[in-house]
């Protein structure tokens, strides 16, 4: 009898206030039946209580109790926590909060991230150029074909004897890198060394992972299929008489918001760069070593990797300090080029990882000294511009590669990682939103969403070096968070959730006539420093500066750079699903 007055008690007061708010924030794909399941609620309640509600029905599965305030230092609203770890049955629910409201609907089951998991893969199929995005494989997003790049231009800065300026090169494929339509060997490199990382630390679990892209029914995995349209790319910005890397292949400065087929423009590689050639030396030297189970279908191709690696490490060698400066070339050199430059002048960590993965590839000891050297270097997360980390994850995926060095053991690579992923503990993150992301103003930069992730890569790597099962479950926070328990309520993944971006910084979303932009593209993310000066920023505080709209280049922009640790976590998350606990 109490039970039944307590549901028709219910009743009454979820008839009065049920409407869906943006005021409850959640993970809005939903959560594994065994892991961690919070909900963050940021407007005032009528009373402390919550409800979990399965749907269709809205029968009541829990009733619980929110948090006390908690203040976050990064957004305005007082956050309170509802937390519901013991409803573990398969469904689709939503939480309600008298005087708040209704969450938007998840669900709770096996397999939850594999949505974004594929679609974060296939969102490198839409930044193809130079070949046609057909209907049966993109959908509503088909397209042309744009930028063939059969044609390029050595630029003055990059002209050599046998390549003097003027003189045309083919340079077809890749991906476009970001918003804009040019293709950076910089951003590249730790994009396809994070892609190629997923492979060799879950590779069983990817040759099971189709993504409806032209080579699905190949026996070559989907993830493998994907970089190798960029590598084959890459491969022809190596100059064959020396070695040397161009950085970019690029218009000279941005185009409008087209599509890529729009118009002929004309397109240059510039000048070589030691950064650039480190950074391919590692990508190919990775690929040498991955693809060399695939010999009967991809004939010579590990052998190609692996002579042009060697050839790009001999260059730099000798080129050991050539940093890529844009603003200093356009001094002497027409036209000039004001697209991205991924100018780097510290190169310490590019001599590392490249080291790493050719010491790895060749069980040649001459990169020993390298890697040596340079193993007290701080360890950070990785970016375009720091890539030591993707070295110290190859070393530790291959144990006996330790044989090879002097100084450095297994163990002192393992406590590396082990200690980063505890400070990422230890600093607590945003704890008004129960994530490891937002431990400092620091975390919210350009690209943020990239960092929170990077975050979760570190202690996936201290899962793979303990297996302790709490690092999975703390990386799973920052998946959390990109998908929609963050102070924004954004699900930041196009067409992913309730709640995602409509209008990302994307020459081809904005130009295609199509509502909805190209899905599986991860937005930057909150950034204060809001470089575009666009209008209609929500706020100046770091968890709350984002904009969704295409004038957004620094909050609201992809990159795929950003996208492939997206990748990397959804997909990890997945395959070690069974690893989580409450």
């Amino acid at each position: 009898m109490k039970r039944i007055i307590a549901s028709i008690l219910f009743l009454s007061i979820y008839s009065c206030d049920a409407q869906v708010t943006g005021n409850i924030k959640l993970n809005q794909l939903g959560f594994y039946p065994n892991a961690d399941k919070v909900a963050v609620v940021t407007s005032d309640a009528q009373s402390s209580t919550f409800y979990i509600l399965r749907l269709p029905s809205k029968d009541t599965v829990l009733k619980g109790i929110l948090t006390d305030s908690i203040h976050s230092q990064w957004s305005a609203p007082a956050t309170r926590i509802a937390r519901f770890s013991q409803v573990t049955k398969p469904g689709n629910y939503i939480v309600y909060v008298n005087g708040v409201g209704e969450s938007y609907p998840f669900s709770i089951t096996k397999n939850v991230l594999h949505v974004v998991a594929v679609s974060s893969l296939k969102g490198f199929y839409y930044q193809r150029l130079s070949t046609p995005l057909e209907e049966k494989y993109a959908g509503k997003w088909a397209r042309p074909a744009g930028r063939p790049d059969d044609k390029v231009i050595i630029h003055p800065s990059a002209a050599s004897a046998k390549r003097p300026a003027g003189t045309t090169i083919a340079t077809p494929g890749g991906w476009f890198d970001a918003g804009d339509y040019n293709k950076y060997i910089v951003n590249s490199g730790i994009t396809m060394g994070t892609l190629f990382s997923a492979y060799e630390d879950f590779s069983k679990y990817f040759d099971t992972i189709k993504t409806n892209i032209p080579e699905s029914k190949d026996a070559i995995p989907d993830i493998l299929n994907e970089t190798i349209y960029n590598l084959r790319w890459m491969l022809t910005m190596q100059d064959p008489d020396d070695g040397g890397v161009y950085n970019k292949c690029t218009e000279a400065s941005f185009d409008g918001m087209v599509m890529p087929d729009a118009h002929a423009v004309a397109r240059y590689v510039v000048q070589k760069g030691t950064a650039a050639a480190l950074d391919f030396a590692a990508v190919t030297s990775q690929a040498a070593r991955i693809l060399k189970k695939f010999n009967k279908q991809l004939p010579g191709l590990a052998d190609s990797c692996h002579h042009a690696s060697i050839k790009a490490w001999q260059w730099a060698l000798l080129h050991p300090n050539m940093a890529f400066n844009q603003d200093a070339f356009n001094k002497q050199f027409d036209p000039k080029i004001t697209t991205g430059g991924y100018g780097d002048g510290n190169f310490k960590d590019e001599w590392f990882w490249a080291a790493c993965e050719l010491l790895v590839t060749t069980k040649d000891k001459q990169f020993a000294d390298t890697i040596q050297s340079r193993w007290s270097d701080t360890l950070l997360l990785p970016s375009w511009n720091n890539v030591k980390a993707l070295g110290v994850y190859t070393l530790l995926r291959n144990n006996s590669s330790f044989n090879l060095l002097n100084s450095i053991s297994s163990n002192d690579a393992k406590n590396r990682i082990i200690s980063f992923a505890q400070r990422l503990i230890t600093k607590g993150g945003d704890k008004a939103y129960q994530t490891i992301m937002g431990s400092s103003r620091g975390d919210f930069n350009w690209g943020s969403n990239s960092g929170a992730l990077n975050q979760s890569i570190v202690l996936i790597n201290a899962y793979l070096a303990t297996q302790e099962n709490k690092y999975i479950n703390e990386a799973l926070k920052n998946i959390d968070y990109i998908l929609g328990r963050n102070a924004t309520g954004y699900c930041f993944v196009t067409g992913t959730g309730t709640k995602s971006p409509m209008h990302i910084h994307h020459r081809s979303s904005v130009a295609d006539g199509i509502a909805e932009p190209v899905p599986g593209l991860l937005a930057g993310g909150p950034n204060p420093s809001q470089q575009d000066k666009c209008e209609g920023y929500p706020s100046k505080l770091p968890a709350e500066s984002y904009l969704d709209a295409d004038c957004s280049y620094a909050s609201n922009e992809i990159a795929i750079n950003w996208n492939a640790p997206l990748v990397y976590v959804a997909n990890a998350i997945e395959a070690l699903q069974g690893k989580l606990s409450k």
